[in-house]
């Protein structure tokens, strides 16, 4: 393709450009906010917008596509990232959280153009890989012009990879900028409907599970169950390919189990009474489930893969869960937990006893939940703080 040769258009060469680099789709969601920002209030610059993967490519042009100018980042070689300067002739370089492409950063640094790490993070995994080859790591941070990070604890690991303290900032995380209140949801009503939810029953759902997870869930489920005879279960994993394997496991228990997917097809479908359990098989509908539910669990936690974001769940004031593998989203874990606004339960029975009580004690239900829904507000504004960084470069 030849963009990945430097070969990159604007729209316009009459204004002044900055250039943001988003790798993947999780970078390009994370640079919405920060875009919408500089779109309204720095309109004497375009944007462009550059993105590595099929992914991110797809959600940039879902975004901004006729609107921005979006394009695969060329291969980090000399002749590319070169040609790819001079046709864009860029006056900020913005990178999403980190990437470290030498050739992009010197070409920067002599062409006067100022670059900036935006939302950094260095994550437990990553830091130790690139302190062993810190001595590489400083010469590239040495030509960054600002580093925006997530974190107290993220300055300090810029700090010990060779960035100056007087060009680091801690803005925050634009998770929480990007987090949705409950009144922003739409489609909550037309699901409940759909699933047929009734006002006596109560809603769990298990979102972005991972293997060994949904039979965790389902003997939890199943021993709540006994004792509470008006619960219901959503169960949405996280990777498409494993819908299947997982509806064999909800059925292999003796549990009614619909197809999400099958009733969006047939707005007419009958849910039997036995339908305990609905398997969300769809894409992009979590959010809803996560709205309609009373009670939430955050997968791909209670197994070591990670975690997956809580912070989606935390925001729209619902009693949330997570396991004790979360190194992917340490911060906001230990953020939530500390501040009474979620619970981490160390396996099945400890989910078991949390979602117990959270069903007995209403207000401590609600309590964690609104705790949960103020501290996602008061976290919000790293977009905003970064966006006057990114306009007094230029």
């Amino acid at each position: 393709m030849k963009n990945r040769l430097g070969f990159v258009e604007r729209k316009t060469d009459k204004k002044k450009c900055i250039w943001i680099h988003a790798v993947s789709l999780g970078e390009v969601n994370a640079a919405k906010g920060l875009i919408d920002i500089l779109k309204n209030e720095c309109t004497e610059a375009e944007i462009v917008l550059s993105t590595t993967t099929d992914t991110g490519f797809s959600r940039a042009q879902k975004l901004y596509g006729g609107e921005l100018s979006i394009f695969f980042f060329p291969l980090d070689f000399s002749l590319f990232i070169r040609r790819a300067f001079s046709r864009i002739r860029p006056d900020v370089c913005v990178l999403v959280e980190l990437e470290i492409w030498p050739n992009f950063i010197f070409t920067a640094e002599k062409r006067g153009v100022k670059t900036v790490v935006f939302n950094g993070r260095l994550s437990d995994k990553s830091f130790p890989k690139y302190k062993r080859i810190k001595f590489f790591v400083s010469k590239i941070f040495e030509k960054i012009d600002f580093f925006l990070v997530q974190t107290e604890k993220y300055a300090e690991r810029f700090n010990a990879l060779g960035a100056q303290k007087d060009k680091i900032a801690v803005t925050g995380s634009v998770k929480y900028d990007n987090a949705c209140s409950l009144e922003e949801v739409d489609g909550v009503e037309e699901l409940s409907r759909q699933i047929k939810l009734k006002e006596s029953q109560m809603l769990i759902t298990a979102g972005a599970t991972g293997p060994g997870e949904e039979q965790i869930l389902l003997d939890v489920y199943k021993e709540l169950k006994q004792d509470f005879d008006n619960l219901r279960l959503a169960v949405v994993p996280r990777k498409p390919e494993r819908f299947q394997q997982v509806y064999k496991i909800i059925e292999n228990e003796g549990l009614g189990v619909k197809r999400y997917s099958q009733i969006k097809e047939d707005a007419d479908a009958e849910i039997e009474e036995s339908s305990d359990v609905i398997l969300g098989d769809t894409m992009g509908d979590l959010r809803k489930f996560y709205a309609l539910s009373d009670l939430i669990f955050v997968g791909r936690s209670l197994c070591p893969m990670g975690g997956s974001d809580m912070i989606e769940a935390a925001a729209l004031g619902k009693f949330t869960v997570f396991g004790p593998h979360t190194f992917n989203f340490s911060e906001s874990a230990e953020l939530l937990v500390s501040n009474g606004a979620a619970v981490e339960a160390a396996g099945g029975k400890e989910l078991a006893d949390a979602f117990r009580r959270a069903i007995q004690e209403p207000q401590y239900r609600r309590k964690t939940g609104e705790a949960a829904k103020e501290l996602i507000e008061s976290s919000k504004g790293a977009g905003r703080h970064s966006a006057a960084k990114i306009k007094a470069l230029l």
